[in-house]
C-alpha cells in the first residue's frame, strides 16, 4: 500500500502529484525537491496507493531521520489525512524516521483544528509564508476577472497603463536574475529575510527551464520599478517572489505587473492564483505585522484572506522527538544558519 516510487515513476513525478486530491502543489513538485537537494535535504518520493507524497529528509544525531512534507500530503479533508497516517507512520518507522512534519492545505476552521488534535498531531510553527494568503479565482475570462477585482486594484491597473508603465516577460538569464535579486533585497530590508542570490538564481532558472516559471519586469521611463517571478503548476498559479523600488515612481506599477502575471497564468491554464503570503485574517489590518504592507497590496485584488491550518508534527519515535523538540531543532537551526546563512527549512 505504501512504498518508495521507482525510477520511472520519479521521472514522471509531477504527473502523480497533479493527480492528488488537492490538484497538486508546486512545493510537492519534482523541481522543488531538486532545489532543496542543493540545501542539504534528500528527496524521497513515496506512493501510498495513488497518493503521491514528496518528502524531504535530513538526519538527526546520525542515526535518526526527519521527514518534512512541504505543503502536503495532497489531501483535501482531515478524513483523507486520517486514512493514510497509520501507514505513513509505520513506513517512516521502518526507515528510522523519528518524526514527520506535514502542512496540508486545509482551511483553518474549528472543526478541522479539532480533527487534527484527535489525530494526535502536534501543532508547530508554520514554515511556508502562505499559511495565510489571498487567492484569486481566474477561471473566467479576463474581463470577468477584472470586474471582480476590488475597485482600488482596478483603478491602480488602469492608472499605471495611462501613465506609461509597461511590463515585459524576460528570460531568467544570470543578468536578469541579478536585477531581480537586487530589487528583492531592497524590498526585504527590514521586513523579511531572504536566501542567497545563488539559491534564488538556481530556483528561478530551474522553473524557467522546466517551462513552469516566468520572470517579469515592470518599467517606467526606461527604469525597472517592479519585478515578479510567477509559477504555473497544473491549475494553480503562485506569485512566488515580488519586489519594487522603495520610492514609488509610478502609481500602480506593481498592480499592472500582477495583472500581466494573471494574463500569463490564464494562458497556462491556471484557474486559481495564489498571491502567496499575507498576515492572518485577524491581523490583516495590524500595521505592526511584518507582512502588513504585502497584505495591503494583495487585498487590493481580493479582500478575503484564506487561513490554512499550518504545520503539524507526526511523532514516530517519542523519545527522540522529545530531544528534538526540547533542544535539537533549535541547535540544528542555529548551526545551519551560521554555516549557510539561510533558514533550516
Amino acid at each position: 500500500m505504501i512504498r518508495f516510487a521507482d525510477n520511472a515513476e520519479q521521472d514522471n513525478w509531477n504527473t502523480h502529484i497533479l493527480a492528488n486530491p488537492d490538484g497538486g502543489n508546486v512545493l510537492q513538485g519534482h523541481e522543488f525537491a531538486e532545489q532543496k537537494a542543493s540545501s542539504g535535504w534528500t528527496p524521497r518520493f513515496i506512493l501510498r496507493d495513488d497518493l503521491a507524497i514528496t518528502v524531504l529528509e535530513k538526519r538527526f544525531l546520525g542515526l535518526y531521520k526527519l521527514w518534512y512534507v512541504p505543503k502536503g500530503p495532497g489531501i483535501t479533508t482531515a478524513q483523507q489525512l486520517e486514512a493514510i497516517l497509520s501507514d505513513l507512520k509505520a513506513f517512516a518507522r521502518k526507515n528510522s524516521v523519528f518524526m514527520i512534519k506535514i502542512e496540508p492545505e486545509l482551511i483553518k476552521i474549528d472543526e478541522t483544528l479539532t480533527d487534527m488534535m484527535k489525530l494526535g498531531l502536534k501543532k508547530v510553527r508554520a514554515i511556508q509564508p502562505n499559511v495565510s494568503t489571498v487567492t484569486l479565482d481566474v477561471s473566467d475570462d479576463l474581463e470577468t476577472v477584472m470586474a471582480r477585482l476590488n475597485q482600488k486594484g482596478r483603478h491602480a491597473i488602469r492608472r499605471a497603463e495611462r501613465d506609461g508603465v509597461t511590463v515585459k516577460q524576460v528570460a531568467a538569464t544570470d543578468e536578469n536574475c541579478k536585477k531581480m535579486y537586487d530589487l528583492l533585497a531592497i524590498t526585504a530590508a527590514g521586513s523579511f529575510t531572504i536566501r542567497s542570490y545563488v539559491y534564488y538564481k538556481a530556483f528561478w532558472q530551474r522553473y524557467s527551464q522546466a517551462g513552469l516559471g516566468q520572470l517579469f519586469f515592470a518599467y517606467f521611463e526606461g527604469e525597472i520599478v517592479a519585478s515578479a517571478y510567477a509559477i504555473a503548476f497544473g491549475k494553480k498559479g503562485t506569485y512566488k517572489d515580488g519586489a519594487s523600488v522603495r520610492e514609488r515612481k509610478a502609481y500602480g506599477a506593481s498592480h499592472l505587473l500582477q495583472w500581466r502575471v494573471i494574463e500569463w497564468m490564464k494562458e497556462k491554464g491556471v484557474t486559481v492564483h495564489d498571491l502567496c503570503g499575507t498576515p492572518p485574517s485577524d491581523e490583516i489590518n495590524n500595521p505592526d505585522h511584518p507582512y502588513y504592507g504585502m497584505g495591503r497590496f494583495k487585498t487590493s485584488f481580493n479582500k478575503e484572506v484564506t487561513d490554512y491550518i499550518g504545520a503539524y508534527d507526526l511523532v514516530v519515535n517519542p523519545h527522540v522527538y522529545g530531544l528534538w523538540a526540547k533542544i535539537g531543532e533549535r541547535i540544528a537551526m542555529r548551526i545551519h544558519r551560521q554555516l549557510h546563512h539561510e533558514n533550516y527549512y
